[in-house]
């Protein structure tokens, strides 16, 4: 095959999943349909879930030198208690796609091709021949797999014949980045009025991005570009007057559809991102979880490539985040509910500040946007056989990145995933029995280190995804221990 993996899409989604498949040895090419990466972003915010994924693989650094997103709620309603790392980052989306794209061509064997779209596929038991669209002419790739990593209105998903059920929108919105002379720019936070909501943000210098919705109304084609009058005409209509607004840099529709592929996969072909769910843009859900589909994905796909899969390790994909991309369209939805017709909903948004001044109500908010509040199904019900010990607290979750002392010296556990590898964690300073994992060493690192602070466990064995496969004791759960090692890791090698 000319390419193991072919990529529809090169935005955050589609990149990350190159990076994690390079970076695990697998061949992979990514189909750009844009012949240049576009000079402004979608998205301006990076929660944390995604921060501690790419500080996993080493990627985060360039993240902590931008601002703390300080205005964040739901629907709009202030959290209280805001602070530390749950606090979003105003990282703009192409710089994200920078940090993914030099990844990418430091990999061997992977490659982005710009200027070329996916047009065509026919699948096989053996593998995917995709049909190329490029300005050089069409050409055919065969492959093991496509992924559509190729947003709303994925290409890749209508040819797999997968379909997309949700609500239309009933939302004109319009976001962009405009030039305004810095001595003209005012500060309007994110705000409610009886039509819509509206916001104006100044970013760098003279760039301001302003975003306006109406709420309740017939949307306007997406096949017409939005205009500066059109946007100038829709702030007025909602707040009475309209700030300055400069220069269009970039101008761009949205709305409220949500909607969510029925399934993520057919056959060999994998939906990635925004081509499985789509919803209102309010909390920058779309941009994080899109990542972390991505994440989930790679490491199963090298896994089977590879050859040493356990049976049905794919079919996880779907299974664990099937439910999150659920979660991320009910919470949206919730929050547009509460920002439709403000008047009319003051006595629920007035009950729900009073919830959101609760701290326990306002974490897991938090916890449910920014994405660390997952928790993945590790073992099936009916592999709980009677006097088996009982799943660790930690076990489905994301392993802390705690600070470990190792005879090598400090590190951290971030740094112990940055090769995409599993890891069995001894933090029980040489006191615990761990079995022999000879038979994985290729999928498993080994490391061993003193008691780590915020993990109250002997050992651990965390997925390359950087989520708890298994944690306890391995003397007293040595087959659970045994049963997660072969499970996510497959059978050892003789």
């Amino acid at each position: 095959m000319e390419r193991t993996v072919v990529i529809a899409g090169g935005g955050p989604a589609g990149l990350m999943l190159a990076a994690e498949l390079g970076l695990a040895g697998v061949d992979a090419v990514v189909l750009e349909k844009l012949a240049e990466p576009p000079g402004w972003s979608r998205a301006l915010g990076l929660h944390w879930g995604s921060i501690e994924a790419l500080n996993q693989r080493g990627l985060a650094a360039p993240v902590y030198e931008y601002q703390q997103i300080k205005y964040f709620g739901f629907g709009m309603l202030r959290f209280s208690g805001l602070e530390g790392n749950l606090v979003p980052r105003r990282v703009p989306q192409r710089r994200i796609e920078q940090l993914l794209e030099e990844r990418v061509n430091a990999l061997a064997g992977v490659e982005l091709r710009r200027g070329h779209a996916v047009v065509g596929m026919e699948q096989d038991a053996d593998g995917v021949t995709v049909r190329v669209s490029a300005e050089d002419g069409d050409y055919d790739i065969r492959a093991s797999y496509l992924v559509g990593c190729d947003g709303g209105g994925s290409t890749v998903r209508k040819l797999a014949g997968i379909n997309f059920p949700g609500t239309a929108s009933t939302t004109n919105g319009i976001t962009g980045d405009l030039r305004v002379p810095v001595e003209l720019q005012e500060r309007w936070d994110p705000q409610l009025r009886d039509r819509g909501l509206f916001a104006y943000i100044p970013l760098d210098g003279e760039l301001v991005r302003v975003t306006a919705a109406e709420f309740r109304t017939e949307p306007a084609s997406r096949d017409i570009p939005p205009t500066l009058e059109e946007l100038t005409a829709l702030v007025e209509r909602i707040v009475g007057e309209a700030p300055p607004l400069g220069d269009a840099v970039m101008l761009s529709r949205f709305g409220s559809a949500t909607r969510q592929a029925e399934k993520y996969r057919e056959g060999r072909v994998f939906l990635v991102g925004d081509a499985v769910h789509i919803h209102f843009p309010i909390g920058g859900q779309g941009l994080n979880t899109s990542i972390q589909d991505a994440l989930n994905l790679g490491w199963k796909l090298a896994a089977d490539i590879q050859g040493w899969a356990p049976p049905g390790l794919l079919d996880t994909y779907e299974v664990e985040r099937h439910p999150i991309g659920e979660r991320v369209c009910m919470n949206t939805r919730a929050q547009l509910t509460l920002m439709e017709q403000p008047s009319e909903m003051t006595p629920l948004r007035e009950m729900f500040g009073e919830l959101l001044a609760l701290e326990e109500v306002s974490e897991h908010l938090i916890h449910m946007m920014s994405g660390v509040d997952i928790r993945y199904p590790m073992r099936a019900a009916d592999d709980a056989a009677e006097g088996s010990v009982p799943e660790h607290a930690l076990t489905g979750r994301r392993v802390p990145n705690a600070p470990l002392e190792t005879a090598a010296g400090a590190t951290d556990v971030a740094a112990t995933l940055h090769e995409g590898r599993g890891v069995l964690y001894d933090l029980s300073g040489g006191e615990a029995v761990l079995p022999d994992t000879a038979g994985w060493k290729s999928r498993v690192a080994t490391v061993a280190a003193a008691p780590a602070e915020g993990i109250d466990a002997a050992a651990l064995l965390v997925r390359p995804d950087g989520y708890v496969a298994w944690a306890g004791s391995p003397e007293e759960d040595a087959a659970g221990l045994d049963a997660a090692l072969r499970t996510w890791f497959g059978a050892p090698s003789e």
